[in-house]
């Protein structure tokens, strides 16, 4: 079978989701974007539908699709143009245990509460986030590299690493393999820099706990530490700036919600 993802069809696709698409058996050959990407069992690629594509399965050609909301990926990525249609190798620790969750994947979601559902997201999102990060790493190491693939791993690092409250801006751009000049200078493209970033994912991450009902018996404060923030004065400072509340007050807004 062959697909065929054109301008027509796009102007009634969804632009608002990202493609996640993970390979079970047989081979799918994906093109979008000048990039071609062959599939096989276990392998992972990322499609956007608000670009053509073309797409020709095998056959018995077995496939998962997860449609990712756009806004939480980039949150994590920045722009995905550059990573679509590159294959994602289980041979990593990070791809790999993508991959498995990705396989598991069908046979649970039925049976999950919704709770839990939340917490799957976030676990997946992080999981494609550092396995991007990873392919788009290695794939430096043939080509020049691009601001767009440096963002990339500067946020791969700091998401992986938003707990640790040593995490500074030296360490982030060591890890990506850049100076903090350069890093820094990458992220203004987006409005933002290192330390920013760190605080804006600290501070999202802190949310997201203080909206989930199962951490209700976490304390404001304990939610804090453990996102990497040592003190509660400049949390609360920094969470009211960015969400116009401060974390207790969210906290008792949400809460009968659940």
């Amino acid at each position: 079978m062959s697909v065929t993802h054109t301008r027509r069809h796009m102007a009634h696709a969804n632009t608002d989701e990202l493609f996640v698409c993970r390979q079970f058996s047989g081979q799918i050959a994906l093109e979008q974007d000048g990039r071609h990407v062959v599939l096989g069992a276990g392998d992972i690629t990322l499609i956007d539908p608000a670009l053509p594509y073309e797409g020709r399965f095998s056959e018995a050609s077995d496939v998962l699709l997860l449609k990712v909301p756009r806004r939480l990926m980039e949150a994590r990525l920045g722009k995905t143009r550059e990573m679509t249609a590159r294959v994602i190798k289980p041979g990593m620790a990070e791809s790999g245990l993508l991959s498995a969750s990705l396989a598991m994947l069908p046979s649970h979601t039925d049976d999950l509460s919704q709770a839990a559902e939340a917490l799957l997201e976030v676990h997946l999102l992080d999981l494609i986030t550092l396995s991007v990060g990873r392919t788009m790493g290695q794939d430096r190491s043939r080509t020049s590299p691009s601001r767009a693939l440096v963002r990339v791993e500067l946020r791969a690092v700091i998401e992986a690493r938003l707990a640790d409250r040593t995490l500074d801006a030296g360490s982030v751009a060591g890890a990506a393999g850049v100076s903090v000049r350069y890093a820094n200078a990458v992220l203004a493209d987006e409005n933002t820099s290192i330390v920013q970033l760190i605080q804006a994912r600290r501070l999202a991450r802190c949310r997201q706990a203080l909206d989930d009902p199962l951490q209700g018996g976490r304390t404001v404060s304990e939610i804090a530490y453990g996102w990497g923030f040592s003190d509660m004065t400049h949390f609360g400072r920094r969470f009211k700036a960015a969400y116009g509340v401060l974390p207790s007050v969210h906290r008792r807004r949400v809460g009968p919600q659940h």
